[in-house]
């Protein structure tokens, strides 16, 4: 099939027909991939194999053969959607401007509605994590406050150590050392629902999403997220218990879940109250952008979901979009190396990577040092560690190589996923002393602090 083909040959629906998935997409978006081929160098899966079915040109073509009627969703066809990572890069190369994005989710939603993967264990373990601790705040919190304890507690280490870990079934064995730490305290205790800058004017007044996976292993990326808001004139609002965004559920073929969480964050905090709705989380931010596109269909909740995509900022794209206050340089320190991996759906998905090294670079003491394939993907990739940890550990072997190579004392990135698969990946593939994995916010607030004397 050639880019140039007429629309004509598509089969159009009978009167009687009711098309779903992808033969209800408009047939534009089918259409538009020209099989030019720029997309297969930046391809993860491609490259480990160098099956075109594995590329994203290959995909696109079954998806369209499926859409066509020409071929039926099979099993395989459900497995090789679960096979890429979802992470994008192809879509930064596409001169077509290919929406691979919409394509991918609906094939998965596609898949997911003809249960072509279903087995017991799948369903329960998908129904137990997508459809109930996920859409469920204080259920997830209660897990998180039970695994601190558990690690806090030194039962982790005894369990390893006393070797009872190979008592767990082989892929839960597996797992088990990736396990991220549970910070002690969540958001809400770090951070007030309203906060004020402390010159008491605000230019701004700003909503903070502080995530699922984030606000449990990482709440000190919120706190600072808030601190740096706060010295940039925002008025800081951080609702105290926060639905899910639904990244995980329509990046897994769950649309209907995403939606009614969707639907929750516009009923719990209204766009129209805010200048801007920020994310810090490039996986999240990415889903959270297109609110527009997943409730295009819901007459209530179209202009509420329209307003909040179109105010919806990564933190680091509104940080430059105000002028951010550049630190004053605190005394002698020695200078620190930092290398940069950005997160897929950061720089792939919101098409944001010029501002987090803006931000590096006005940070006194700071040398931003470039990583090779500092846009690839390191396999976190949403849950992707599970559902393909070969190619996961893969790709996770090559990003600690580029990482060790540049020296850096210090590496940023951005999202949740990537920081844990980094800092996993230094564990296992790397020896001597680890750099350092932060958000970059972090290392600016850090550098706010220190004007201060703290």
């Amino acid at each position: 099939m050639s880019g140039g083909e007429s629309t004509a040959h598509a089969p159009g629906p009978k009167p009687e027909e009711i098309r779903t998935g992808l033969a209800a997409l408009d047939y534009s978006i089918l259409q538009q991939c020209m099989h030019c081929g720029l997309c297969l160098p930046t391809c993860p899966t491609f490259n480990e194999t160098g099956r075109e079915r594995n590329s994203p040109r290959g995909r696109i073509a079954l998806m369209r053969a499926v859409a066509d009627g020409e071929l039926e969703m099979t099993r395989a066809f459900a497995e090789e959607m679960s096979y890429c990572l979802g992470c994008l890069a192809c879509t930064s190369a596409c001169p077509a401007g290919v929406d691979y994005a919409t394509l991918l989710e609906t094939a998965r939603a596609e898949a997911e509605e003809k249960r072509l993967l279903a087995a017991p264990g799948r369903q329960i373990v998908r129904w137990l994590t997508l459809r109930w601790l996920f859409t469920r705040p204080r259920a997830l919190h209660a897990v998180g406050r039970t695994l601190w304890a558990y690690q806090a507690s030194g039962l982790q280490r005894l369990f390893r150590r006393t070797g009872l870990v190979r008592l767990l079934p082989k892929r839960i064995r597996e797992l088990e050392p990736s396990t991220p730490a549970m910070s002690r305290h969540f958001s809400s205790s770090l951070i007030a629902p309203v906060e004020k800058p402390r010159s008491g004017t605000a230019r701004f007044r700003v909503l903070v999403l502080t995530g699922c996976v984030q606000d449990l292993m990482a709440s000190e990326i919120n706190r600072a997220t808030v601190d740096v808001l706060l010295e940039n004139g925002c008025e800081v609002h951080t609702p105290a218990l926060q639905p899910c965004c639904g990244s995980l559920h329509v990046h897994n073929g769950d649309h209907a879940t995403a939606k009614t969480l969707a639907r929750r964050h516009l009923d719990a905090t209204p766009p129209a109250e805010f200048d801007a709705i920020i994310s810090n989380a490039g996986g999240c931010g990415s889903h959270l952008r297109r609110f527009d596109r997943l409730l295009a269909d819901d007459p209530a909740y179209a202009p509420r979901a329209a307003e909040w995509s179109k105010k919806l900022r990564d933190v680091h794209e509104w940080l430059v979009e105000i002028g951010f206050r550049v630190p004053v340089p605190a005394g002698d320190r020695p200078r620190r190396t930092v290398t940069y991996h950005e997160s897929c759906h950061l720089c792939h998905g919101q098409k944001i990577s010029r501002q987090p090294r803006e931000i590096l670079r006005a940070i006194p003491g700071v040398e931003l040092i470039e990583a090779a394939e500092a846009t690839w993907c390191c396999g976190s990739a949403g849950i992707y560690t599970i559902t393909q940890p070969r190619t996961a550990s893969w790709l996770q072997k090559r990003k600690i190589g580029h990482l060790r190579e540049t020296g850096a004392e210090i590496v940023a990135t951005a999202n949740p996923g990537c920081h844990l698969q980094i800092e996993n990946g230094f564990r296992l593939h790397a020896e001597g002393r680890q750099p350092k994995v932060v958000h970059p916010v972090v290392l600016l607030a850090e550098a706010y602090r220190r004007e201060r004397g703290g």
